[in-house]
């Protein structure tokens, strides 16, 4: 019954910890896992590319920038799917069936690249 107890105190613990981890942190981490796998798969041009990210958030991150940086790439993206919905509405007036699709293509990409970058922290 006590290791239950310790075992179960020890994942809270954890679990804790990682939650209390800051975005720059977690950025860390991200780029780590990334350099595992190039060292992997010996892609040195990748590994050396990490390898400089890793120092540039390591000697320059904080929470905050992050957080501006990523609310500045979802209202670029936002510009983004306007941009793509005028495109559509111009290729509709034509009434260009190719240029229809492809313009309704691309505007579903941007909406899925809108919803991945919504569903980020940063």
């Amino acid at each position: 019954m006590k290791y239950r107890i310790v075992m179960a105190l020890a994942c809270l613990s954890l679990s804790s910890a990682a939650f209390s981890a800051t975005l720059c942190q977690q950025k860390e981490q991200d780029i780590q896992r990334e350099i595992s796998h190039a060292e992997k798969h010996n892609n040195q041009y990748r590994l050396s590319g990490l390898n400089k990210a890793l120092s540039e958030v390591k000697d320059h991150c904080t929470d905050e920038k992050l957080k501006a940086d990523h609310q500045k790439k979802i209202a670029e993206q936002h510009d983004e799917i306007a941009e793509r919905q005028r495109d559509l509405a111009e290729a509709q007036a034509k009434g260009d069936a190719d240029k229809i699709a492809t313009r309704e293509r691309k505007l579903a990409e941007a909406h899925e690249e809108l919803k991945a970058l919504e569903s980020r922290e940063y």
